[in-house]
């Protein structure tokens, strides 16, 4: 699991470093990584902290993944509005959140299937 989070790690530092480069754009790119990359950490924790404790790790692992997906659904349509009322960039939010987005969900997905699979050896 601990190549997840040093996946994980990368993938903040390159788009938190990437949006700091966006020259006028830098704060919505900054919101809308840091959005990405603060939910897809928090959710990498939540799979680590919930996974050793549940009678059921792999459906406590799941339910963390809709949670977190749900509470992303929020905060990106609450970026776009506070973005748009600033009167800055909106496509560069979208772009600086989308982009680690996609990352972290593969990087979600392959931790769910690494515990399953972890799972199946075990019983």
């Amino acid at each position: 699991m601990k190549r997840h989070h040093a996946a994980a790690a990368a993938v903040t530092a390159l788009a938190l470093g990437l949006a700091l480069l966006a020259g006028e754009a830098r704060l919505p790119a900054l919101l809308g990584a840091a959005i990405a990359t603060g939910t897809g950490l928090a959710s990498l924790v939540a799979f680590g902290h919930f996974d050793r404790r549940a009678a059921r790790p792999l459906q406590a692992t799941l339910a963390v993944f809709a949670v977190v997906f749900l509470l992303r659904l929020v905060l990106v349509g609450a970026g776009v509005a506070v973005v748009a009322r600033a009167g800055a960039s909106a496509i560069a939010f979208v772009v600086a959140f989308f982009v680690p987005y996609f990352a972290f969900v593969a990087i979600e997905g392959s931790y769910v299937h690494a515990l399953g699979r972890r799972m199946r050896k075990t019983a």
